[in-house]
């Protein structure tokens, strides 16, 4: 590949180049940080380890909002979701037509800095990027003008619609009908995520062999329900003993816990309640862990081909989770709360001449820094009103302080530091009402302390938008 020269002589841990780095950004929908490279010893995840082995894994990272379409604005606009309208699904789609308005897509960024920009799979809300009808209408764009290219591969399920839930064989997700979890004999492409890599593979071809850096977005789709993935990702973890799932009672008092609406609306279950029957939760885990090592395995084959191609050494590479899941903590099976559950998800970068790879760093990061960090690392100007900070100390330094992460969920918002949790919850016409967490108490988030350390809930409390 040719690249437009750019002396970026830069200071610190990351070396300096002469040429622009590319990026490959993974984007993998409602991964827990249970990895065996964050500590999860269970799970079979050596692509994703490798890439931390390589990288810096960023151990507390938290998203900005417990849900994909708002997480993935923070994400791709680099802002916090600050109206309830920002703080849903269809973020991305309400801001399209106020993109002069505020700093432009990450995307839409790069591509102007002289970046080609290729989505494939699921990177904003929609597979595809496009709302209406079976999330394919062109007169509904997520991000217009940011991507050169912007697909979902649909194989036999025809529609992004289906394919985002889709099991075996081209079936669709039929609410209330089709299962939570299913393991079907077959390759990787018998599920979508094997079809979403194997655009990918082709895309990534297709840029090694231009001329202009690359910032190639690939969106995977597990391990989001239903928990499907062939059924040699299953057979990974027959004779697996679990760990017991943390405090999984329901919370008293107040709190952000949710019924699992997703979980039990969405999908037949026999019957059967994994809050009440433990073997029925230890066999949906198994398949959550299934998917995740499913999606490892694309990450393998994304990772072997920038390798093959000799691309690696000039790649920034980041993987990204757009928020945790609830597996049976708090009595919740789902996200869509604002404990530490949904919203401290994996986040890994490797960066050419990356200092001390391989080294964690245990500071408080969010999404949003993820765009500044980005312009910081490819030698892009960073546009003006950014929420976020670039992550460069970190990477520099894996002992470098980080600041505190804000998320949002309707008429709530969260501030985590180093120490605390606090949530505030303001419902339209009443007064202000809160919840305080000590992660230095093992009691950590089943405990609120809201009542008995009021100062500290006012020192909080500043932090936290107006």
């Amino acid at each position: 590949m040719r690249y437009p020269m750019l002396l970026l002589y830069l200071l610190g841990g990351v070396a300096g180049t002469i040429a622009q780095p590319n990026i490959l950004f993974i984007a993998i929908d409602d991964l827990r940080p249970e990895l065996r490279s964050f500590g999860a010893d269970y799970i079979h995840s050596p692509a994703i380890d490798a890439l931390a082995t390589g990288g810096r894994a960023f151990t507390r990272h938290y998203v900005q909002a417990p849900t994909c379409g708002a997480s993935r604005y923070a994400l791709l606009t680099g802002l916090y979701g600050l109206t309830p309208a920002l703080r849903g699904n269809n973020a991305l789609l309400l801001s399209a037509g106020e993109a002069e308005a505020a700093p432009r897509a990450l995307p839409r960024h790069l591509r102007d800095s002289g970046y080609r920009t290729v989505a494939i799979g699921k990177i904003s809300h929609y597979p595809g990027g496009r709302g209406g009808e079976d999330w394919a209408d062109p007169a509904q764009v997520e991000l217009p003008g940011a991507w050169d290219v912007n697909v979902m591969p649909t194989g036999p399920w025809l529609t992004p619609q289906r394919a985002m839930h889709g099991y075996a064989h081209g079936q669709p997700r039929v609410s209330r009908e089709t299962p939570a979890l299913e393991h079907v004999a077959g390759d990787d492409l018998t599920y979508t995520d094997g079809w979403i890599t194997r655009e990918a593979l082709a895309q990534l071809e297709a840029l090694a062999a231009g001329d202009a850096p690359f910032f190639l977005a690939v969106g995977l789709m597990k391990p989001h329900l239903p928990f499907a993935s062939p059924a040699a990702y299953r057979d990974l973890y027959a004779d697996v003993a679990l760990p017991p799932i943390p405090h999984p009672t329901r919370p008293e008092g107040l709190s952000t816990w949710q019924p699992s609406g997703e979980f039990f609306n969405q999908y037949a279950h026999g019957g059967r309640d994994p809050r009440e029957d433990a073997a029925y939760a230890d066999e949906l885990r198994r398949a959550y862990a299934a998917g995740v090592s499913y999606v490892d395995a694309q990450v393998a084959r994304l990772l072997a081909r920038l390798d093959a191609l000799g691309l690696a050494g000039n790649t920034i590479v980041v993987l990204w989770g757009d928020h945790g899941f609830h597996l049976g903590e708090h009595a919740v099976w789902g996200k869509h709360t604002l404990f530490e559950e949904s919203l401290r998800a994996p986040l890994i970068i490797r960066a050419p001449g990356l200092a001390r790879p391989g080294e964690a760093t245990a500071a408080v990061v969010e999404t949003v820094d993820l765009y500044p960090t980005l312009c910081d690392l490819a030698g892009v100007a960073t546009p003006a009103g950014l929420a976020g900070t670039s992550l460069r100390p970190q990477l520099d330094n894996p002992a470098a302080a980080g600041d505190v992460a804000l998320a949002f969920a309707l008429d709530k918002e969260t501030v985590r530091t180093e120490r605390y949790r606090l949530i505030r919850h303001r419902p339209a016409g009443a007064a202000a009402a809160y919840e305080l967490y000590d992660h230095d108490d093992p009691a950590a988030e089943t405990v609120n302390l809201a009542a008995v350390r009021p100062e500290v809930v006012a020192a909080l409390d500043r932090l936290l938008p107006p």
